[in-house]
């Protein structure tokens, strides 16, 4: 039997209620106020706090929105405008969150990207957002040169990471090689600006915020719009919904570990805007590498909070130095995301007597908008309920029929609630795809049991996470496919222990064509960011399509679990 939808029901009588934590409000109070708000209220409570500490070096929650209005008006200075998109390629480090927040401040629309993205990826996200200028640091300076060569950005700024790491020095425009370049030096544009105070743009919560590029459904990135309001959302929910666990944290204890990159929408919300909002001294280590984390968490106990994904988790607890380190007095509470954690990793750190819990959501989704209860109930290989004022259906993709009233039946995940995006950037055919009436159609495929938790069965996009990325294999198999010997390709995920998945490719070459894997692994890495090239390729006479040219996935995925099941 059909039910007929009725989202006024649904949002009243939400069944998954009865499975938040105590402290976790049923409907979340969002202010309405511009996310730089959220900054400026925290230096207001806390200003003599350290907000941030990287290498040794450290700053106040005061000393930091102060430097943030200063570096919004030197960004305005420069002509660029309420409105303009502003390119953050940098990782984390003090000066991504100063970028960050001084964007949001003078009204500017921040476009993350990843400095591992090749100059090809790089240009079209800076011709589909029109970028006015581009924060990056030295290590990327002939890749600036490079891109430059094919799209022109009115305004270069550079920094040099070790500018912030006590007994570095500073760098210069001159010393890095740029003046002659027109490009600005961080430090000198931020010293050449008097002026400390506060920009007062008039921000709507409507108003663009955040653009993040994710995967299309043909592996051209698309970037997800959010916000004011969403990010602001985002900061608040994840607040609320950790509170049971942090709110008995004294505030002047609160730290937390940041290593997850915040050119990320999970960094970057869950981790570095939650300390901003929480008042949590940030730890920031700009990469993930396990002898550095180990040594950087040898300095510090009772870390608050720390967002990881599971190749992170398993790093550290199976380093050798985590039993000596006793990893249970370094962290309160560890969140994970970006792909399901093993059941044998959570052992560990339930062992540890670690807080832990688990959560899903999307670039379109502020990152999470379903995750376990951080005290209560956690059921293993569930994502959780729905976070506050969000609302989830499972749709039939067949029939567009609600199955979620019926446990165990799959469907799409479809959502609708403050998390959820404006719509793709200058995309208005992903955005109709995508987003209709206000609800988010996600492409995951998932069941809720009889508790109303629920469980991703599939991805009907089938995007890979690897090491908590999200690779979309059609954009790799257009890069292979570009190779002058290959005829076809096409590519799935397979199992990794690491990092949850990898990329293999079945490559199928022209005839009378040779080549081997090495010279296909070797042509991608040229084109594409690191964990987006495949592991392993295998060579064959054909691979499954349909009669109409879709790649059918599906196939080569069965065949590839029966070939190691029979292992």
């Amino acid at each position: 039997m059909t039910v007929e939808y009725d989202y006024e029901r649904l949002l009243k009588e939400r069944p998954w209620l009865k499975e938040y934590d105590p402290e976790v409000p049923y409907i979340a109070r969002i202010p309405t106020f511009p996310a730089a708000e959220v900054l400026r209220n925290t230096a207001a409570s806390w200003p003599d706090k350290d907000a941030i500490w990287f290498y040794g070096w450290t700053c106040t929650f005061w000393e930091l929105y102060r430097t943030v209005n200063r570096f919004a008006n030197a960004i305005l200075s420069l002509g660029i405008k309420q409105g303009d998109r502003i390119g953050l390629l940098l990782p984390n480090s003090p000066q991504f969150v100063i970028s960050f927040w001084a964007i949001l401040t003078m009204g500017g629309i921040v476009v993350n990207m990843n400095p591992l993205y090749t100059v090809d990826e790089l240009e079209f996200m800076t011709k589909n957002t029109e970028l006015t200028a581009m924060i990056t640091y030295d290590g990327l300076i002939e890749k600036m040169d490079a891109l430059l060569q094919r799209v022109s950005i009115p305004h270069i700024i550079i920094t040099r990471l070790s500018d912030y790491i006590p007994g570095q020095g500073q760098a210069t425009a001159e010393s890095l090689g740029i003046k002659d370049k027109g490009w600005h030096h961080f430090g000198e544009l931020l010293e050449a600006t008097a002026s400390h105070s506060r920009p007062r743009p008039i921000i709507k919560p409507e108003d663009p915020c955040v653009i993040q590029f994710t995967g299309g459904t043909t592996g051209v990135p698309k970037g997800a719009t959010l916000t004011h309001g969403n990010i602001v959302a985002g900061i608040y929910m994840n607040m609320y919904w950790g509170s049971s666990v942090i709110n008995p944290i004294p505030v002047e204890r609160r730290k937390s570990f940041c290593v997850l990159p915040y050119y990320h929408i999970y960094g970057e919300v869950c981790q570095m805007c939650w300390s901003i909002k929480n008042a949590a001294t940030q730890i920031i280590l700009p990469r993930f590498e396990i002898e550095e984390v180990m040594d950087t968490l040898e300095k510090f106990d009772d870390i608050s909070y720390f967002a990881a994904v599971p190749t992170m988790l398993n790093a550290i607890v199976n380093h050798p130095r985590a039993k000596q380190m006793d990893l249970g007095k370094k962290f309160v509470f560890v969140g994970c995301g970006g792909a399901p954690c093993p059941p044998d990793l959570i052992d560990k750190l339930l062992d540890m007597d670690i807080f832990y819990q688990e959560g899903c959501g999307m670039s379109e989704t502020v990152a999470q908008n379903i995750s376990q209860p951080c005290l209560g109930k956690k059921k293993v290989g569930s994502i959780g309920v729905p976070y506050p004022s969000t609302v989830v259906r499972l749709v039939d993709p067949a029939t567009g029929e609600d199955v979620h009233w019926e446990p165990f039946k799959v469907g799409e995940i479809v959502t609708k609630g403050p998390l959820v995006m404006a719509g793709y950037w200058n995309n208005p055919e992903e955005t109709a795809n995508q987003l209709k009436d206000g609800w988010l159609y996600t492409g995951d495929l998932a069941y809720r049991d009889e508790d109303w938790h629920f469980f991703i069965v599939d991805r009907s996009k089938d995007m890979i996470i690897s090491s908590g990325f999200n690779v979309f294999p059609a954009e790799v198999d257009s890069v292979i496919f570009s190779h002058p010997k290959v005829f076809d390709a096409m590519c799935i995920g397979i199992p990794d222990d690491y990092r949850g998945e990898s990329l293999k490719a079945f490559v199928v070459l022209k005839p009378g064509e040779t080549c081997d894997a090495d010279e296909i692994i070797a042509w991608c890495r040229e084109r594409l960011a690191p964990y987006k090239i495949p592991k392993e390729v295998e060579f064959r006479d054909s691979v499954p399509r349909s009669p109409v040219g879709k790649a059918l996935r599906r196939i080569l995925r069965e065949e590839e679990m029966a070939k190691r099941a029979a292992k």
